[in-house]
This record gives structure tokens, sequence and C-alpha cells, in this order.
């Protein structure tokens, strides 16, 4: 396996391969890894995620599975990097993460089979597909200002190229503490599948990036909490929680909402009928003590 970084040198983006603790760029530069200042992986033209692929978060909302994938798109404005601050805006308080596996496209792909859709495959990192479910009751299902609000979709903090995805584990940690806990193993639909099932339609182009699903345990953080997601063989992406600067405007469009749609997706799916109760006061982390009384 190779991993390659985009970092920021001296102001300017530099693609880098990894040489243990070092980044290395073509002309001889090196940066410790802890060092560097990290740019987003790749640069891809669509964002593209499955909506539920992990068994385990198919039974948190006690649903089923449809008889096929089913996908959103985040636009590339969302697009934030490892380390990067994920930004949640005044007057919203139901910001969640979601530790994924992305796939990133290395060729122009349309109408190949599964069989085939790992040639197309240039590598794979870490995402972290972050909902602001405060808008979940708008959009008519695009989830476009859920899922595709600035800052809300870190990459990184690597390209690894040659990865099997088969049977590695993933998990998601707030402030040191693990949130989340899967494994691919879990996955309905494999990497290969879902480019396939994308490439019927849509030409994926170099760059271009699936993210995989996430598995249960996604619950909503504020501003100071740092959260990490692990992937066997691909590292760690950490970013920080910080507070909007600027509320959302009340004098256009729809607001952030508390509906029961809104606390039953933030909180884990039909959070009534389990006992718990809306948080009360500002801030989402109460949940947590009334989880385990």
């Amino acid at each position: 396996m190779t991993e390659y970084r985009r970092i920021l040198i001296d102001g300017y983006p530099m693609l880098t391969e990894r040489r243990d603790e070092e980044l290395r760029t073509a002309d001889g530069r090196s940066v410790p890894v802890d060092e560097a200042v990290h740019l987003p992986p790749v640069e891809p033209t669509k964002i593209i995620a499955v909506h539920l692929n992990y068994h385990s978060r198919v039974q948190e909302f006690m649903t089923r599975l449809p008889p096929a994938p089913t996908y959103f798109h985040k636009p590339t404005t969302a697009l934030n990097s490892h380390k990067g601050a994920v930004v949640r805006p005044e007057r919203c308080r139901w910001l969640n993460y979601e530790g994924e596996i992305a796939i990133v496209i290395g060729r122009t792909c349309r109408n190949v089979s599964p069989a085939d859709a790992g040639d197309y495959i240039a590598g794979y990192t870490i995402g972290n597909d972050y909902g602001l479910h405060d808008f979940r009751d708008t959009d008519a299902g695009s989830m476009l200002r859920v899922k595709g609000s600035d800052t809300l979709c870190p990459l990184g903090p690597g390209l690894v190229t040659d990865w099997d995805f088969h049977g590695k584990a993933i998990r998601t940690l707030v402030n040191g503490r693990v949130v989340q806990d899967g494994n691919t193993s879990d996955m309905e639909w494999d990497m290969h599948y879902l480019v396939a099932d994308i490439a019927r339609t849509i030409t994926l182009v170099p760059g271009d990036v699936i993210l995989s699903g996430t598995p249960a345990g996604s619950r909503p953080v504020e501003p100071g909490d740092v959260v990490t997601v692990e992937v066997e063989g691909l590292g760690s992406l950490e970013n920080a929680i910080v507070s909007g600067p600027i509320p959302i405007r009340d004098d256009v469009g729809a607001q952030p909402s508390e509906s029961e749609e809104v606390l039953s997706t933030a909180l884990g799916g039909d959070w009534e009928f389990r006992g718990i109760r809306a948080p009360k006061g500002p801030g989402a982390k109460h949940y947590e003590s009334e989880l385990e009384d």
C-alpha cells in the first residue's frame, strides 16, 4: 500500500508520499506528518453518499434496507480536511458525526460490472459525513443543507492505494471515547458494488468520491468536541467542532427545527419509544446521561 497526502508547503498545494513519519514531495522536500497543514487528499467533481449500508445502522433505526442502495449528493464546497474545523452554525444544535470509508475513483468509469469496478478505484480515504439535522424537515428529502453545508465533508488524511476493504474495523471517537464501532463485513453492499451501481447512469471521473455508509452510533456533537474516525489500514481523520461566527439568517428560507423527525434522526431513531427525552437546554450532550438512566 502507498499513502498520498495533499498538504500546503509555503502556501502552495503539494502532493506528497508518506514515508514513515515524513511526507515527501517529488522535488525532494519533506515535512513531518504532525507538522503538515493538510488539504483534502483529492479534488472531486462530485461527492456521492449512500443512505444506509451497515446492518447495525439499519437495526438502530428499526427499519429495513431497501432492495438496492439509495444515494444523496454533497456539494464540493462541503469539503474539509484532516484537522480542519467543522462549523456548527449559530442557532443550530443537531450536528451529528458519521464515520465512513470513502472510495476514490482513479479512471473514468461508466457502465462497468461489480467484478471490474475495482480497476477503476484509485484508492480509499476516511470520511466523516456530518449531518446538520436542524434542517432535516426541509429540501424534500435531498438533504442538501443537512449534509451539504460548508465544512461538513472532511476527508483524509491521505489516499491509500491497494487497500483491501474486506473485514476492516471502523470506529469513531469523540474526545477519546469510542462512539461508533463497526466493521466493513457488516456492509450490505461492498465498495465495488456501489461504484458499479452509480456508474450505470452517472459517469465517474478521477478524483470523484463515494461515501460508503456509517455504522450505528451517530449522535450530536458540540463546539469544543474533537471527533476522530479510525479505519484499519487508512489511519485517523481528526476534526474539531467550532461554533459558526454568523447565525443562520431568519429573514429567508426554512428555519432550524426541533421536530420529532429532527430529534429522532439526531438521537438514533425512534427515541421517544425508548424512553429517551429530548435534551434540554443548549447543546446535545445531555442525551448521554439520559441513555444511562
